[in-house]
C-alpha cells in the first residue's frame, strides 16, 4: 500500500478519541455481546502472539480476531514497556488494523490507546454487572493511568459509588486522578497502602504495571469483586496466591488465562467459568463470595470497538 494510500486511513488518537466520546453505552453492550459471542464459539480467535524483549523489559503482541456475529475482522498490535513513561512515553502502546471481512481489503488504521482503555473497562463493568453485588458503595482502584481513569468512567455507568478509594506507586499520579473525580462530584481519597485503599471496597481494580503480587487476601472484604486488568504474562503477578486461590474465578478467555495469566499460572488456580458462560446463562455468578474477574483482554474486543470507530467515521467529517 503506497504511503498516501495508508495516510488517507490512518486515524490519530485525537480522532478515534472523538469518535468514542460519549459512547460508554454503546460500547458496554458491544463488549458484552463480544464475550458472549465468544463463549459461544462465534468467534474465531487464537491466543495472542507474545515476543518478550527481555533487554528492555517489554512486549510485543499480536491480536487478530474475527466475529462472525458482525462480519468484523481485525488485528491489534501492541507494545508494553514499562520503562518507557521514563520518556515521557505511555507503557502501553498499540495500533489497530481494521479489514473488510469479506475481500481481506485494510479499511482503517486506527490508533489504538482509546480503544484499547475503553473496551477493557467495559469488559470490567460487564463482569461487575454480572459478579458484584447492587449496593456496591466503595471502589478501589489500584494504579492511576489510562486503565484506572477508563475504568472509573466505565464503572459509573453502572454503580453510583459514594466514595473511590486510590492508590499508586508513584503518589503524584494518584493525586492527579482524584482531583479528576472530584470534579465529577464524587468523594474520591489517596491511599498511601495498598491495605487502606482496599479493605473498606465492594468493587476492587487493579490495573498496575506490577510484577509481583500487591494484593493479600487479608486486606480485602469478604464477598467483594476484584477486576484484575494487570500482569499479562505468565512471569507476572498482581494478587498473591492465597488470595485467588480463595475466590470464585472468572476470566474472559480460559485459553488465554491458561496460556498468559501468571496470577493463574503460577497459582494453579482453577477457573470456575468464562464470564460469557455467565451471560449465555451457562455458569452461575456467585454474587456473594469473594469473585475475581481475570481480564487479559481479548481481540474480539478491539474488533467491535474498531468497528463502532469506524461506522462513526464514515457518518462524521473528523
Amino acid at each position: 500500500m503506497a504511503r498516501r494510500e495508508t495516510a488517507d486511513i490512518y486515524y490519530d488518537k485525537e480522532k478515534v478519541s472523538k469518535c468514542l466520546e460519549g459512547e460508554w453505552e454503546n460500547i458496554l453492550l458491544l463488549i458484552e455481546g463480544a464475550l458472549k459471542s465468544y463463549s459461544a464459539g462465534k468467534v474465531s480467535q487464537p491466543v495472542r502472539a507474545a515476543v518478550q524483549i527481555k533487554k528492555h523489559n517489554g512486549l510485543l503482541l499480536a491480536m487478530p480476531a474475527y466475529d462472525s456475529e458482525l462480519d468484523s475482522l481485525a488485528t491489534k498490535v501492541v507494545t508494553v514497556f514499562p520503562e518507557s513513561k521514563k520518556k515521557g512515553l505511555n507503557s502501553v502502546q498499540s495500533v489497530v488494523l481494521l479489514y473488510d471481512a469479506a475481500d481481506g481489503k485494510l479499511k482503517a488504521i486506527l490508533d489504538g490507546e482509546v480503544i484499547t482503555s475503553m473496551r477493557t473497562a467495559a469488559a470490567s463493568a460487564v463482569a461487575t454487572k454480572y459478579l458484584a453485588s447492587k449496593e456496591a458503595k466503595h471502589l478501589a482502584i489500584l494504579g492511576a493511568g489510562t486503565q484506572a481513569r477508563s475504568h472509573y468512567q466505565a464503572f459509573c455507568h453502572i454503580y453510583n459509588f459514594e466514595k473511590i478509594f486510590i492508590w499508586n506507586i508513584n503518589t503524584e499520579s494518584a493525586i492527579k486522578l482524584r482531583d479528576e473525580i472530584l470534579e465529577t462530584g464524587k468523594q474520591c481519597v489517596v491511599c498511601y497502602t495498598v491495605k487502606d485503599a482496599v479493605e473498606t471496597a465492594d468493587i476492587i481494580v487493579t490495573a498496575t504495571m506490577a510484577q509481583k503480587p500487591i494484593l493479600k487476601k487479608e486486606w480485602i472484604k469478604m464477598g467483594s469483586h476484584i477486576n484484575a486488568v494487570g500482569a499479562p504474562v505468565p512471569e507476572w503477578q498482581e494478587l498473591e496466591n492465597d488470595l485467588i486461590l480463595s475466590s470464585v474465578i472468572y476470566v474472559d478467555s480460559r485459553e488465554a488465562a491458561l496460556a498468559e495469566s501468571g496470577d493463574i499460572i503460577q497459582s494453579k488456580a482453577d477457573i470456575y467459568a468464562e464470564i460469557g458462560e455467565v451471560i449465555l446463562g451457562l455458569k452461575h455468578p456467585y454474587v456473594h463470595k469473594t469473585t475475581l474477574f481475570k481480564s487479559l483482554g481479548m481481540a474480539v474486543e478491539d474488533v467491535v470497538t474498531a468497528e463502532l470507530v469506524y461506522q462513526i467515521l464514515q457518518k462524521t467529517n473528523f
